[in-house]
């Protein structure tokens, strides 16, 4: 896998990261034995970039990182994320970027991580109670401590990715952008990121699985599988998205290519690090695939045509989780 520079501050990651969520979280049953040896063949073939979270589990999807690092911590890039208030007994309590949240929470990724820093350290979500210069500042003063490495910001506007990155440079911006979701395209956000030189990092690559073609009905996900109330899975929302799909897979199939890998090199196109999450080995080899997937100009056509922006029908999530985001 060839490495790439992520934004402009000298962090280099293989140019396809892995999503840890589902290995502790969210989408149905979680197996440990096999999200272990799911990390481990990743850094095989070459992933680097590897994302957790604090409220991943809470906690257990950091404390499986860990675990999957212990003894060769420097075989990773990890990320990290805080900004979504977790008490010590795993409840989520709201939006918290105050500094000496933000200080407390690190020291205690760093205990279920089991390492002294984190190489590139995300505010999960922007708290509107809390000016995020005073956030960054924090984070600053903890890159000064080398407990963490670099700085990053989630679901940020392109107003609030600028005040951020005048406290100091952001490394990375993470978001969720796939042929699903091209907001930044028209938002300004992407158009930020390229002028302050900050790195784009793009969870959801597969629009939650959508774009790998294998979900035929929302019949497919477990009972806890948060996807079952996710709005773009719903009713008439899915007919009319999957009939999306079905155009993505036979773009697909004409380059001899599965539809997630498809999708994911149109991202890696776009000059983005996808991390595409995954917790079990088959899906991992398959997704890094793409990284030898190369696009023509004829295959980028093609796909605009099938995806342009817009193309998906319904919110990206309930009201009550849009309302966390940064617009």
């Amino acid at each position: 896998m060839e490495h790439r520079a992520l934004g402009s501050q000298g962090l280099t990651v293989g140019e396809q990261g892995l999503g840890c969520m589902g290995m502790s979280a969210f989408y149905g049953a979680t197996d440990e034995t096999e999200s272990l040896a799911t990390i481990d063949r990743a850094l095989e073939l070459g992933v680097t970039l590897l994302d957790t979270a604090e409220s991943y589990g809470p906690f257990a999807n950091e404390r499986l990182v860990g675990k999957a690092l212990a003894g060769r911590r420097e075989a990773a890039v990890l990320a990290t994320k805080t900004g979504v208030e977790i008490t010590d007994d795993g409840r989520a309590v709201g939006l918290n970027g105050r500094p000496e949240y933000v200080r407390r929470a690190l020291d205690r990724s760093l205990r279920h991580l089991g390492t002294d820093h984190v190489d590139l350290y995300y505010l999960h979500r922007i708290d509107p109670a809390v000016p995020v210069e005073e956030t960054v500042g924090a984070l600053a003063q903890l890159v000064t401590e080398g407990k963490i490495r670099h700085i990053g910001v989630c679901e940020a506007s392109a107003r609030t990715i600028r005040r951020a990155h005048a406290v100091h440079p952001l490394t990375a911006v993470q978001t969720e952008y796939s042929l699903f979701e091209r907001g930044i395209e028209h938002n300004g956000v992407r158009d930020t990121l390229k002028e302050l030189g900050i790195g784009l990092v793009a969870y959801s690559p597969l629009g939650r699985g959508f774009l790998s073609g294998a979900i035929t009905s929302p019949d497919d996900f477990a009972a806890d599988d948060w996807r079952r109330t996710d709005p773009r899975f719903q009713g008439q929302n899915f007919d009319r998205n999957l009939d999306v799909v079905r155009e993505v897979r036979r773009i697909a199939s004409g380059k001899g290519v599965t539809p997630s890998q498809l999708a994911l090199a149109w991202v890696r196109h776009q000059g983005a690090i996808a991390i595409p999450g995954t917790k079990r080995r088959r899906y991992l080899e398959e997704n890094i695939g793409a990284t030898g997937t190369t696009l023509t100009d004829a295959d980028i056509a093609a796909i605009e045509a099938v995806a342009p922006h817009g193309v998906v029908t319904g919110d990206r999530y309930t009201p009550e989780l849009m309302g966390t985001l940064d617009g």
